[in-house]
């Protein structure tokens, strides 16, 4: 079997030794075991390593990404997750791309005052009751509740 010291792993894909490290610690990786004093990976290893940073690219948590591997190290993927995920991220977008809308409006408005700009208000008050996102989506499920 073709093994790979932490070092060499960490030149290869550009992960710090320390992230294996905690990577290992979390399971999402495991050492095969040690030359000397260095801990030493099977040959896909990198591999899997690109799989943990493509979950994180989606913005997928460590223990979600975990979650993608079966005890036996093969891939386990939950494709229903994956759907969640890629409607989380359509709904970042729609946030996003009005935010930048609004501020490119606010940056170009001919109003005397943003605050006498009918858009500009829209957009205060649209972020006022958390339309626009700020990161707390069980807090605007709450704003929005009568009461």
């Amino acid at each position: 079997m073709t093994v790979l010291d932490i070092a060499e792993v960490a030149r290869r894909t550009g992960v710090p030794a320390s992230t294996l490290r905690f990577y290992e610690e979390k399971g999402l990786i495991a050492s095969v075991g040690r030359q000397g004093l260095r801990r030493v990976f099977a040959a896909d290893v990198p591999e899997r390593l690109a799989l943990i940073a493509l979950g994180r690219a989606a913005g997928l948590s460590l223990q979600e990404i975990g979650a993608m591997f079966a005890p036996d190290g093969s891939l386990a993927i939950d494709r229903q997750r994956l759907l969640t995920r890629a409607d989380e991220i359509d709904r970042t977008i729609r946030q996003l791309s009005a935010m930048r809308d609004g501020l490119r409006h606010a940056a170009a408005c001919a109003a005397p005052s943003h605050m006498e700009c009918p858009t500009f208000r829209r957009i205060l008050g649209a972020a006022a009751h958390g339309a626009l996102g700020d990161g707390k989506p069980e807090l605007r499920r709450q704003r929005r509740q009568p009461g």
